[in-house]
Order: C-alpha cells, then structure tokens, then sequence
C-alpha cells in the first residue's frame, strides 16, 4: 500500500497517510466524543471534542510506533524498510523483502505485539501516577485520555496475536511452522489457509452481530474479517507465485527485440507513430550510438500536451545510471523485487555493457498464463 500523503522520514523510513486513515480518524474522534459526552457532559464541548482529536492523534502514533518497532528490528536482521503507511485498518510496514529465516520472521512478527503492550502499560501507569485507580471511572480528561490509550492499545495487542496471516499473530504462526517443516512457502500456505478460516470467522460473527442488533459496529468486525480474508489470499497467492518461478530467470521470459529509439526525437512523433501504434511500453532511447535510458508512458503523462513538439525524449527519458538493472542469469523473483522497491514495471537486462533487452511485469504474467495453460 503506497502513501497518499507523505509526512517525513523517520530512522530514515518515509512515513505517511493513505486517504482512508481520515475515515478511521474521523469515526474515532466522533466515537471518542459521544462517549465522553456521555459520561462527563459536565466538561463542556470545547473539552471534549479537544480530548477526543488529542486521543485519536495519539492513538496514531502509537500505532506508528508499533509499525516502527517492526521496521526496526527487520534493519537489525538485514532487511530494509521502505516506508510506512497509515491507512483504515492501523498500519503497515513495508518491508522490502521476505526474511530468509524462521527466527527473523518471528523477531520481527512478535515485537509489534510487544510494543503495543508495552506502550498500554506505560499509558495505564501515567494515568495512575496521575491518580486514576485501576476499575474505577477516569474522572479528569487526563484520566481519560491515558486509560482509553492503554486499554486500546492492550486490545491491540491482543487482536494481533490472533494467528491469522498476515497479522503479526499469523506471521508468528508461520515462523512456528516454517521452523518445523523447514519449508517457508509450506509454512505460508498453511498459516494463509488458517487466516482465511479465522477471517470467515469475523465475517461470520460480524453479520450476525449486525443482525442481532448490533448495527455498525458488527459491520466493523465483519469488514475487518473480509480485509484479513483478501490479506492471506493475497499471501497464498504470492506463495504460488514464487512456487510458478522458481528456477525461472530473466533471460527466459525477457524481451530480447527492444525498439531503440534516437534521443533527439521530439515527443509528439514517439507518440503518434510508435507508443499509440505499437502497444508496447517501454523504449530503449539511444544518444551517440549508446544506450542512455529508457522511456515509458509515465514519463510522458508528467508532460504537459502543449509541450511535447518542442520536448525531445532525451528529455523526458529516464537516464539508465538512474535505473537498477538486472542480468540474464537473474532469478525472476529477483527481478520483481527490485520492480516493486523502485516502483516500476519494467528494467532493463544488462551483460557487461550491452543491452540484451528488457523485463517487464508483462512478461512474468504472460510467463504464468502459458504455464498454467500447459498444465491443463
């Protein structure tokens, strides 16, 4: 999931807000409000509403500093966290590939846990040392703030030890089974399979709950077990995926016929008579008879209209010194790793200094469709 809005770096890690986070933000705020308006009506609007968006940005930074407890034993175990996205349903990190063994899975799985418990307590200790009693009513808006902070944060804990992949629980799950069967994508499919039982389970107990008069908030658990469900689809999936390309390389499923164009083309004449006409994607753009980048439809939509004659695609290219390149000998999967760090969905394949030709998402579709229509 990419951010919609970025906010900064932190330990190096882009952090930002995907749309959806308002939606949640704004419901906890509303949810935040009537409940303290309904138990302390005595401290007045201004409080209470201040209280109630106080808490929810809060809340979020928790559950960035649960995401970043993640990202930052994954660095201590080698592996690279790109960015975290607020969104929904709580956070996520994404780290940038699969650990190579059971014990980082499981470092990395149960430290979110840990961290939302962790921080529950510190909460409920704040709110003591200010003088609320545990069982009894918060009775300032302090009070309140910190034992509302600890409490969700406890249940947050506590929601995602519960071993459904991808939650951290289902992630711990897997590490448990991949360290007995010695098969990460054994482990995967079964902890998916187990996650998708138990997000039927939320999908189940949430109608049920609606219609038993429950209203929204059954809907609420019945949403969060479909996007569980699409989550260990997802991972069964990517198992299969890896299972499909294994011992597959690039120069078995590249494009060896690349079109290469000369860079002092203005725009206007590479769209008109080569990317509408063609269908391909991707150009190899040449300078002085070497290869110096690659143009694609993205670089063209970031131009306006009315400047494409004047544009030429040494321009608009992007410089091949600025696009990670891969080898023939190359494992696939390799490949669409390094795709999805930069973003792209194509890279070139590279043996020494020459162009062999290019790699493309396409490709790696087209690869499997053929695959599986052989089997059948």
């Amino acid at each position: 999931m990419h951010s919609s809005i970025r906010l900064g770096r932190l330990f190096g890690i882009e952090v930002g807000l995907h749309y959806s986070w308002f939606i949640i933000a704004l419901l906890i705020t509303m949810s935040l409000g009537s409940q303290f308006q309904a138990s302390h009506a005595e401290w007045g609007s201004t409080v209470i509403w201040s209280l109630s968006i106080l808490t929810a940005l809060l809340f979020f930074v928790t559950l960035l500093a649960h995401e970043l407890s993640h990202a930052l034993v994954a660095r201590t175990r080698g592996l690279t966290t790109k960015a975290i996205t607020l969104f929904a349903l709580g956070g996520v990190a994404q780290i940038e590939k699969e650990p190579e063994d059971a014990k980082t899975e499981f470092l990395v799985g149960i430290v979110g846990p840990f961290s939302s418990a962790v921080i529950g307590c510190l909460c409920l200790a704040v709110a003591w040392a200010l003088g609320w009693r545990m069982g009894a009513a918060p009775e300032t808006p302090l009070h309140a703030m910190f034992v509302w902070l600890g409490y969700i944060n406890l249940m947050l804990a506590a929601f995602n030890m519960i071993p459904g992949y991808p939650l951290d629980g289902g992630r711990i799950l897997r590490s448990i089974l991949w360290l007995s069967s010695g098969n990460v994508q054994v482990a995967t499919r079964r902890a998916a399979t187990v996650g998708k039982a138990i997000a039927l389970l939320f999908i189940a107990f949430g109608i049920f709950r609606f219609f038993g008069g429950a209203g929204f908030g059954g809907l609420w658990i019945a949403f969060i077990g479909w996007f569980l469900l699409q989550a260990a689809t997802a991972s069964a999936s990517s198992v299969a995926l890896t299972e499909g390309l294994k011992g597959v390389q690039v120069r078995d499923i590249m494009t060896s016929d690349c079109v290469t164009l000369d860079g002092n083309m203005n725009v206007e004449q590479f769209v008109e008579n080569y990317l509408l006409k063609s269908g391909r994607r991707c150009f190899v753009v040449q300078q002085n008879g070497e290869i110096a980048g690659l143009v694609t439809p993205h670089e063209i939509k970031e131009l306006e209209r009315p400047r494409w004659p004047y544009m030429t695609l040494a321009d608009v290219m992007r410089p091949l010194d600025q696009i990670h390149t891969v080898t023939p000998v190359t494992p696939v999967m390799e490949a669409l790793e390094t795709m999805g760090r930069d973003d792209v969905n194509q890279l070139p394949v590279v043996s020494g200094s020459h162009l062999d030709g290019i790699i493309t998402r396409a490709n790696v579709v087209q690869f499997l469709q053929t695959r599986a229509e052989l089997r059948h």
